[in-house]
């Protein structure tokens, strides 16, 4: 029986690596949309607004979806990164000014994430938070200077399966799951300033520009680590089953991210929500407040949970920051290049990460800073989906493989929607 269990075992683990070498890009990128920001935005979502938050997953799934695919698919066809083609096809000055939109809200994110990495890993582990969070940024970036690109995507492929913490977290929560069903399906809207805001942060921590970059740039990546990147031709050769690969890749990213974006929100509208807490702090506060509530095991999985989510997604503000400095200026870029080949890429990266490191020496609340990246990146998202669409739908850049009537269709309806909300959220007070 022993005999049999390990073979079990490691025919289940072979079967979840052979799982995670057909994921590309598309994963790490929905994974990493659960960071550290997202689950202070959607923890604060659940606080505030209950379970009449849920219907934003289900509604924001295909939308990302749509974007996403664009990204990669523009990836995949012109073997460049957005910034890369915008820097081809639009005014300098408005790709400079984009260029340091990008750059200031990702360093404040950065510096977000390892102060709530910290605050969450002191709840079981009683060190300094400030020690803590300088550790982590140091961590990461010796895996981003030291290892190539096939090393660090295998890592972050692996960081995926923390997510998983946070649906176990809310199965071990108790919940009043008819009223999860009916607010799931039936969407609450209130026409108010404070709903509109968080309406604004949850679309832009969803849909969110640093993936647009990331998501680009590693379809890229991948070329060139396979060895099918083709740097003298205007559009690459892609394949049917390349393209149907990758939108596997990009569907089954988004799930996973909107799918755990769900269960964060259920878990703070129960434990929180309906035992008189709407007000969160800091990203302790909100996995303090679960422990009485949910219980000591479903505390600790929302706490370790938001650790193994910055692991994962610390290298992707990094590294989209680098892709679009680098992409803008021209520069030699990508993990797949040595440090020494590439020194401003790498460069760009330690310095994004250092001043990182230095926002929790500043006070600044670490839910605070996640919740303005968040509403900051629903500002920007509009500007940078006309820009996708723009592209995606060039027949010059693209090629044969320009948007459809789906994309365009939802493409459009993104913008629309994260515009009238924003626009929204200004007119109501």
């Amino acid at each position: 029986i022993r005999h049999l269990c390990l073979v079990y075992d490691g025919h289940m683990f072979a079967k979840a690596r052979k799982f995670l070498r057909r994921l590309g890009p598309g994963i790490i990128t929905g994974a990493s949309d659960d960071d550290p920001s997202g689950i202070a935005t959607y923890s604060i979502a659940g606080a505030q607004a209950n379970y009449s938050a849920l219907w934003t997953p289900l509604f924001t799934f295909p939308l990302m979806v749509a974007i996403q695919e664009m990204c990669a698919r523009i990836g995949l066809v012109t073997g460049r990164g957005l910034a890369g083609n915008m820097r081809m096809h639009y005014p300098r000055p408005f790709l400079l000014g984009l260029t340091a939109l990008v750059v200031f809200a990702n360093t404040l994110n950065i510096g977000a994430n390892l102060a709530g990495m910290a605050a969450a890993t002191s709840l079981v582990l009683p060190l300094p938070q400030i020690v803590l969070a300088v550790a982590f940024g140091g961590l990461m970036l010796g895996l981003m200077i030291r290892f190539p690109y096939r090393v660090i995507a295998n890592i972050l492929k692996w960081l995926t399966f923390a997510l998983f913490a946070y649906v176990l977290a809310a199965l071990l929560t108790k919940q009043d799951w008819p009223s999860v069903l009916l607010h799931t399906l039936i969407p609450t809207v209130n026409l108010n300033r404070e709903f509109l805001i968080l309406l604004v942060a949850i679309l832009g921590t969803t849909i969110s520009p640093y993936l647009f970059f990331w998501q680009t740039s590693e379809e890229v990546e991948e070329l060139d680590e396979t060895g099918k990147l083709q740097k003298t031709r205007r559009v690459q050769i892609v394949t049917k089953n390349e393209l149907k690969v990758m939108r596997e890749d990009v569907s089954i990213g988004m799930f996973l991210s909107n799918l755990v974006m769900f269960f964060i929100i259920a878990t703070a509208a129960s434990a929180l929500y309906q035992n008189g807490i709407t007000q969160i702090e800091t990203v302790k506060d909100a996995a303090m407040a679960l422990r009485p509530l949910a219980g000591e095991f479903a505390f600790l999985l929302f706490a370790l949970g938001i650790v193994g989510t910055g692991l994962l997604s610390i290298p992707v503000l990094a590294g989209s920051v680098a892709y679009v400095v680098a992409e803008t200026f021209g520069w030699r870029e990508g993990f797949n290049q040595p440090f020494h080949k590439a020194r401003s890429f790498y460069g760009v990266i330690i310095v994004s990460t250092l001043l990182g490191m230095a926002i929790p020496f500043l006070g600044i609340r670490p839910i605070h800073a996640l919740y303005m990246t968040a509403i900051v990146y629903g500002l920007m998202s509009p500007i940078l989906i006309l820009i996708l669409l723009h592209i995606s739908n060039s027949k010059h850049v693209m090629g044969e493989h320009t948007n459809g009537f789906v994309s365009n269709t939802l493409g459009v309806l993104t913008f629309l929607i994260m515009t009238g909300a924003v626009g929204a959220m200004f007119l109501f007070r």
